[in-house]
């Protein structure tokens, strides 16, 4: 190998990225779609939504989907549409995106946080009865960074106990969990359709469930307008309330959006074979590579990353004499290949999960409707403070391009291959890695 770029050598990447990492791909399609609705003024409707809902259930295999203002929107409505109420608690993991979570506060419930398994980065079903207590209402499963959690135990755990089973699937869209669509596997699934996601439609986000009285929950909570509809067994109760939203929430998904996501939901199973045969392409080239490794679904079992979104790879610094994190990613940057945050920080470890008062209950609000201080159970998260310090985001390849892919991972051939240079000069990494809004570039 050629000397390092960071002492002056020859960068290893030399080809234009072009539009290789520009996403969402937007054509003439989806433009005219969105100009069909402004042109006729219909951006607050929902019958381009509805359309989309439908279509959505045809791709993922449900029976029922509400389209949401954000995916933020529809986790709350997931959680409320299985019963989360004052007093509850829901399992989560703690290595996730805050809106995994947050929102349960707005319900007056409590977050229970849950180490993660190692490799997966999924909560780790193996952890989950130590945090089971007479409150528990559910289980937060979130499918973290483009890789699949182990649902067969989670379910088994969930059924033993009656909980219900949520899945955030906002990192994991169309990835498959044993050959069946995650989101679907729970009692409810709910994702984000952000502009920065694999399946990106706009700031949007997706309901979807096989439950009738869960989907008409979520709809009482931020729908009025279809409230009329309801048919549920329990439907005449909250037929009484009907043309007012049940939460004060307006949820509904904007028109813009929806037209752009039947568009894209047309093109989204072809492109993501693509960003998969070149993201397995990449990492094909490091499997000799000892200090890198992908954070991967088991494809053997029929499971897979969907769109690889926020994909991870793990690094292992024993395999280059202890060099940090830090010095890799740097010494790689310098090759022109720059590898971004590797995880979120761990939420239990945030002020607003210890001491704020958020809504002036006189007490930390996590705690506030609680019967239990389970800021306790935030001691048996080892993994989850630890993680961010051996992950690190890899380049998101959207096309099949050999030649630019391979100066990619010949960047980080090339510094290991010369790590040793690196050493001397290695800063070490800082006392905290980890972001708590994680944006990837």
């Amino acid at each position: 190998m050629s000397e390092l770029a960071i002492f002056g050598g020859t960068k290893s990447v030399t080809l234009s990225a072009g539009d290789m990492f520009k996403w969402p791909i937007i054509t003439q399609e989806d433009e005219q779609a969105v100009l069909e609705v402004l042109r006729r003024g219909g951006m607050s409707g929902t019958d381009v939504t509805v359309a989309f809902e439908q279509d959505f259930c045809n791709w993922i295999g449900s029976k029922y989907a509400l389209g949401h203002s954000s995916g933020t929107a529809s986790l709350l409505a997931a959680m409320y549409g299985v019963g989360l109420g004052i007093g509850d608690e829901m399992i989560t993991p703690s290595v996730t995106y805050w809106a995994s979570a947050i929102q349960c506060f707005d319900l007056g419930a409590t977050p229970v946080f849950v180490d993660i398994d190692p490799v997966t980065m999924c909560i780790d079903p193996k952890k989950i009865e130590a945090s089971i207590g007479p409150k528990t209402k559910a289980i937060m499963v979130v499918h973290a960074y483009s890789c699949v959690a182990d649902m067969d135990p989670i379910m088994e755990i969930a059924r033993k106990h009656n909980l219900k089973v949520i899945e955030d699937a906002s990192h994991a869209q169309g990835a498959l969990y044993k050959g069946r669509k995650v989101g679907t596997i729970g009692d409810v699934g709910a994702m984000s359709l952000m502009s920065g996601k694999s399946l990106a439609v706009g700031e949007a986000g997706i309901l979807v469930t096989d439950d009738l009285e869960i989907y008409e929950r979520a709809v009482c909570l931020g729908h009025y307008e279809r409230m009329g509809k309801l048919s549920w067994e329990g439907a005449p109760y909250f037929k009484l309330y009907s043309g007012l939203p049940l939460g004060g929430y307006k949820f509904r998904m904007h028109q813009l959006s929806s037209a752009v996501g039947r568009v894209q939901l047309a093109h989204y199973d072809e492109r993501c074979a693509e960003i998969d045969k070149a993201m397995t392409y990449f990492w094909d080239l490091l499997k000799d590579v000892p200090c890198v490794s992908p954070i991967m679904s088991d494809k053997s079992v029929g499971s897979t990353n969907g769109g690889w979104y926020a994909s991870l790879g793990a690094y292992h610094r024993e395999a280059v004499d202890g060099m940090s994190l830090t010095q890799f990613k740097k010494a790689c940057a310098a090759e022109g290949c720059s590898l971004g945050s590797g995880a979120n920080a761990a939420l239990h470890t945030h002020p607003l999960m210890k001491t704020c008062d958020v809504y002036g209950h006189g007490k930390p609000t996590r705690v506030a409707n609680a019967d239990r201080d389970v800021r306790a159970l935030d001691t048996l998260l080892p993994i989850s403070e630890k993680i961010a310090f051996s992950r690190f985001s890899p380049p998101w390849f959207k096309h099949f391009r050999p030649a630019l892919i391979e100066q990619y991972a010949n960047a980080i051939k090339k510094v290991y291959a010369n790590y040793k240079e690196l050493l001397a000069s290695d800063p070490g990494d800082p006392e905290v890695m980890g972001v708590f809004h994680h944006t990837r570039h």
